[in-house]
């Protein structure tokens, strides 16, 4: 059990995560299909994918390659798409919320601080008036094989899980709370794990996705690190990933599979 100063780098969470985890298995729908992400901005991106891989190609040209992919889905006709890539020096953290029902989807862009952007200190970022977090993240909608027009995607921002306290069992040993505070900013406290006795008040983004179904994603300012999972309310399951660095030296990093059964402790309702 962590002192309540123990803070572990994501690569050391993973290992922690990693026995008897409850993790959903691989979805192999994908293999095989080709796609085209007409996003809200004027992107289009054509994706491939085979049972391992995905490969992707900009309509510009100005972006273009490959890497293994994870497939996951809590609900059926909604597909969660995992992947990093590498362009230009940069390592990016790319999620898509591929929606068969609504022919939409939802792509969340990640980027991690570098040492020198960490180095900063948060008393110098909060006195500069920024984020305290320099993990940086995109939000973006668009359209599944069909031409972008306004309102083609239903997935917006939400306060619905405002208020609630969830628990969350990712496996036999490592057990957190969230306690949603408000739009912007949720608190979480590991029960039982590696981080036991942890916990803060991080940034974070909720979007509704379908009925008691929510893409939640958070951004911690300690260690820099990127979470995203889909919250299904109905069959009480989570599935998602974390993404930051292996270790402390900049140089690897750690993308790893998070999956729970989840449960309600309670509800606040603010007046």
């Amino acid at each position: 059990m962590s002192a309540s100063s123990d803070w572990i780098t994501v690569g050391a969470l993973a290992e922690g995560f990693a026995p008897d985890a409850f993790i959903l298995p691989r979805l192999a729908d994908l293999a095989g299909q080709r796609i085209e992400l007409n996003f809200a901005n004027g992107w289009r991106i054509e994706q491939r994918f085979d049972a391992e891989t995905t490969q992707w190609r900009a309509a510009d040209g100005h972006s273009a390659g490959s890497a293994p992919y994870r497939a996951t889905s809590v609900r059926p006709g909604i597909v969660l798409v995992d992947f990093t890539k590498h362009e230009d020096g940069q390592a990016w953290s790319i999620s898509l919320v591929l929606d068969s029902h609504n022919q939409a989807f939802t792509a969340v862009i990640g980027r991690l601080p570098d040492a020198a952007d960490c180095a900063q200190g948060l008393y110098a970022r909060a006195l500069a008036g920024g984020e305290l977090t320099g993990v940086q993240v995109q939000i973006l909608h668009g359209s599944l094989d069909r031409p972008w027009q306004d309102g083609a995607c239903p997935h917006a921002a939400t306060q619905e899980l405002v208020g609630l306290r969830n628990r969350y069992r990712y496996s036999p040993s490592e057990v957190y709370e969230h306690i949603y505070l408000n739009d912007h900013f949720y608190t979480w406290q590991c029960l039982h794990g590696v981080e036991a006795g942890l916990c803060d008040t991080d940034r974070c983004h909720t979007y509704k996705i379908a009925e008691q179904l929510y893409l939640f994603v958070w951004r911690e300012k300690i260690v820099p690190t990127l979470g995203l999972v889909m919250i299904d309310l109905q069959q009480h399951r989570s599935d998602g990933k974390i993404f930051g660095y292996a270790g402390a030296d900049f140089d690897a990093l750690s993308n790893f599979p998070v999956s729970s059964y989840c449960d309600l402790l309670n509800r606040t309702v603010y007046q």
